[in-house]
């Protein structure tokens, strides 16, 4: 079961939508689930990971309605206000929507150590006892805060988005590789293998994912594809192929986890019907 961990929809101007903005003709459009299930096809992917793209509640339950009436989406990982008096609520009642898997509050747009504050801590709180997967959406100048949180919260699953977004297109393997083998010492956060195309410009992504690789390992390596924001360097298929091409040398064991076995479990998903 190939398992696509991240993926988008959204219709411009609808359910709080400000992003993607007109500058971006590849991607400034309504992406349906319609459209969502002819990419991913082609492919043999047999379930998917929606994520927010906006931080907002509408777009969160907008998603979720997607994804009740979509057999194809497997987990919905929404957004919440994470600093709001009433967090802790808003998140155990999202938490009771059965694809409701995960939140993620879209750090890399605000300072590196927002999630350390103390007016955060009761929605990390909820998060962890609601079982529920944190994703950070992330720059390497975050990744420290990231470590905080993942000694702080233990039994709270974490997930670094794009592997962090690597300055790959620079050319520059540090201070980002480093940071990122210090983080994956925590055994509570799992790594994304995804939106690494948006961030190469014409260098090769191959270091970046070998590196990602050797710090996560096989068990907590994610494949996603990060449509359709991958569309403003290159096409879903093209990156599946790559990415099946990267993990050819492995064994079959390995390419099954990252495609796919290890999304079902962090996420916590199976095949069958969901429970609230």
């Amino acid at each position: 079961m190939i398992i696509d961990a991240h993926q988008h929809l959204w219709q411009i101007g609808r359910n709080d939508q400000l992003w993607p903005t007109p500058d971006l003709p590849e991607i400034y459009r309504d992406f349906v689930a319609a459209d969502l299930r002819d990419v991913t096809t082609a492919c043999g992917i047999s379930g998917t990971v929606l994520v927010q793209s906006q931080p907002s509640e509408a777009d969160t339950l907008w998603l979720l309605s997607l994804a009740k009436a979509e057999p194809l989406v497997k987990a919905v990982v929404g957004w919440t206000d994470f600093v709001s008096p009433q967090a802790a609520e808003r998140i155990a009642h999202l938490s009771r929507q059965p694809k409701l898997k995960g939140l993620r509050p879209m750090l890399q747009g605000l300072e590196d150590d927002w999630i350390l504050q103390e007016a955060c801590r009761p929605a990390l709180e909820e998060m962890t006892a609601s079982g529920l997967t944190f994703d950070a959406l992330v720059f390497t100048r975050h990744l420290p805060a990231i470590d905080g949180i993942a000694k702080r919260y233990p039994a709270l699953r974490i997930i670094i988005d794009h592997g962090a977004k690597p300055p790959i297109a620079a050319g520059e393997m540090q201070p980002w590789a480093d940071v990122i083998q210090r983080v994956a010492e925590n055994p509570n956060i799992a790594c994304k293998l995804s939106g690494l195309l948006t961030e190469a410009g014409d260098n090769p992504i191959t270091p970046y994912a070998d590196h990602l690789f050797e710090v996560f390992g096989p068990d907590r390596l994610l494949w996603g594809s990060d449509w359709p924001v991958v569309l403003l360097k290159s096409s879903y298929r093209d990156w599946f192929d790559w990415t099946t091409a990267w993990l050819a040398n492995k064994d079959t064991a390995m390419r099954d986890a990252i495609l796919g076995g290890n999304a079902r479990r962090i996420y916590a998903f199976d095949e069958g019907p969901h429970h609230a």
